[in-house]
């Protein structure tokens, strides 16, 4: 099975150690996610593309509880099979915050300041039968931070 991500120039593809893929103003050094063509602080248009860090701290999160509409929504729409899902923002240091869903959806497990790690996630499959896949970030376990 072919995996493909949602979208092209998001994350790095295919990687071993993916990263997301941001930008970066030669001018001032603010960073941007997901990339644009300006700096939002400086509007200077002299951009590069970056890859991010792959960790960073939960500064805010939430439970999505039901389905969200679609399109955008990518998966399946009927209630019953619905899934409730973590979404937050992930702090990259030093250079951003980023709007990500998260692997974990149980508020027991999640807490502002926790240590978290990009991971690849499947969103199901694709009109070619392909797996489509995004980034999410996952709690870093004791494991992973030794």
């Amino acid at each position: 099975m072919t995996q493909v991500p949602v979208a092209e120039g998001v994350f790095t593809w295919p990687s071993d150690s993916p990263r997301l893929l941001g930008g970066r103003c030669t001018e001032c050094g603010t960073y941007s996610f997901p990339r644009s063509t300006g700096c939002a602080r400086c509007t200077s248009i002299d951009m590069e593309v970056v890859e991010l860090s792959d960790h960073g701290t939960l500064w805010t999160w939430t439970v999505q509880g039901f389905p969200p509409k679609s399109p955008p929504y990518l998966g399946d729409t009927d209630p019953d099979s619905f899934e409730p899902f973590g979404v937050g923002y992930v702090e990259l240091e030093g250079q951003i915050k980023v709007e990500t869903r998260l692997t974990e959806a149980d508020p027991a497990k999640l807490k502002i300041g926790m240590e978290m790690e990009m991971t690849i996630i499947s969103l199901g499959r694709d009109d070619d039968d392909n797996e489509m896949v995004t980034y999410a970030f996952a709690p870093r376990t004791e494991e992973a931070t030794r």
